[in-house]
């Protein structure tokens, strides 16, 4: 196998946990990137303003999402417990869904999934192509670290406890996760937060 050029591919053995998009800098470069990429600006979008996985954002529909609007439920089959969980859409989903819905070459066939797969005629994407989009835009952006298709969901889990200040437990709740612990675990706060209680103080 030949050796990847991308400095954010794990080392061979390393434990493999990506990381969120940790600023609104980066944010907007890898949304800048795709502006003409009106699929992969939806995609991007649409997964750092859910908590949904990569493969349930992966398969849906064009009939689930074309009638929606700001402030509507999009619902989907959690594929862990497949128990559905209805996510809010805000501007700036619906937006992106708008966008990429004009372009979509199915956007007339309800059945057709949203973000087809420019590869595989009328097939959906699939979770290893999103992870590769996800290195990429990761690495233009030139952030340093392990990044995938899970850096989506953990970018809004963190974002909402960073800027939004949303209480662990509520996250927890939106995650499906065990316990509090599992949950900041996850989106990689407990060193950040233990840091500043040393910046953040001075007696």
């Amino acid at each position: 196998m030949p050796k990847s050029n991308n400095r954010n591919h794990p080392k061979r053995g390393s434990s493999i946990k990506v990381q969120p998009i940790r600023t609104r800098q980066a944010i907007n470069t890898i949304k800048a990137r795709l502006k003409h990429q009106p699929r992969n600006l939806c995609l991007f979008t649409l997964g750092i303003n859910t908590a949904y996985r990569a493969n349930e954002l992966l398969s849906l529909s064009i009939g689930q999402v074309v009638h929606l609007q700001v402030g509507d439920y999009l619902e989907l089959k959690q594929s862990k417990n497949k128990q559905y969980r209805p996510i809010t859409l805000n501007t700036s989903a619906i937006t992106a869904i708008q966008s990429w819905l004009e372009h979509h070459p199915d956007r007339l066939d309800p059945s057709a999934p949203l973000f087809v797969s420019f590869r595989r005629l009328r097939k959906p994407l699939t979770v290893p192509a999103l992870n590769r989009l996800v290195k990429s835009w990761c690495e233009h952006a030139k952030l340093n670290g392990n990044f995938g298709s899970h850096t989506l969901r953990k970018t809004w889990g963190y974002h909402q406890r960073i800027e939004n200040h949303v209480s662990v437990a509520l996250l927890m709740r939106a995650f499906r996760h065990a316990t509090e612990a599992q949950t900041l675990d996850y989106l990689g706060i407990i060193p950040d937060e233990i840091h500043m209680l040393y910046l953040g103080l001075e007696l």
